[in-house]
């Protein structure tokens, strides 16, 4: 596999991994309580930027990106603030696991903008969360399998 090719499907897993960010902060934003909008606000403006800029390289690249599912399944249910918080926080850092990989699989440029999304993913979790993880990113590190799971919540059918 080329550089190229394995860029465009890091980048494509990237865009996968927004999108289901995008839908997580949905929910996330339904459940969360007052005081902490503006902070779920600001995670899903983040995740749609992130979202609109990939799908631009992917065009770039002359390859048609993926698509967003029509729902997603959510890793556990969010009936309230709480839930919505770790979902949150759990969006980040299978995010940060997917930009890992592309930080990996690209060159140049596009491995700056990957490092500075794990990082923006990272502090969000923290955030969220209220502590940190020792590696951001690495899901062996974290004990989490989010680096091989490309996104935050699973497709629907």
């Amino acid at each position: 596999m080329t550089r190229t090719s394995g860029e465009l499907t890091a980048l494509q897993a990237a865009l996968a991994a927004e999108h289901a960010a995008v839908y997580g902060y949905g929910v996330v934003g339904g459940r969360i309580r007052a005081e902490q909008r503006t902070q779920a606000r600001a995670g899903y403006d983040a995740h749609r930027a992130r979202r609109d800029a990939l799908a631009r390289e992917v065009r770039g690249l002359g390859a048609e990106p993926v698509a967003a599912s029509a729902a997603y399944a959510l890793p556990f249910p969010v009936p309230d603030s709480a839930a919505a918080v770790r979902l949150a926080a759990e969006l980040e850092d299978r995010v940060a696991g997917v930009y890992s990989d592309l930080v990996r699989a690209a060159g140049d440029e596009r491995r700056r903008e990957a490092a500075g999304a794990l990082r923006e993913a990272a502090v969000r979790a923290v955030r969220w969360r209220g502590g940190s993880v020792a590696f951001p990113g690495l899901a062996e590190r974290a004990g989490t399998d989010a680096a091989s799971s490309g996104a935050s919540v699973t497709p629907t059918v």
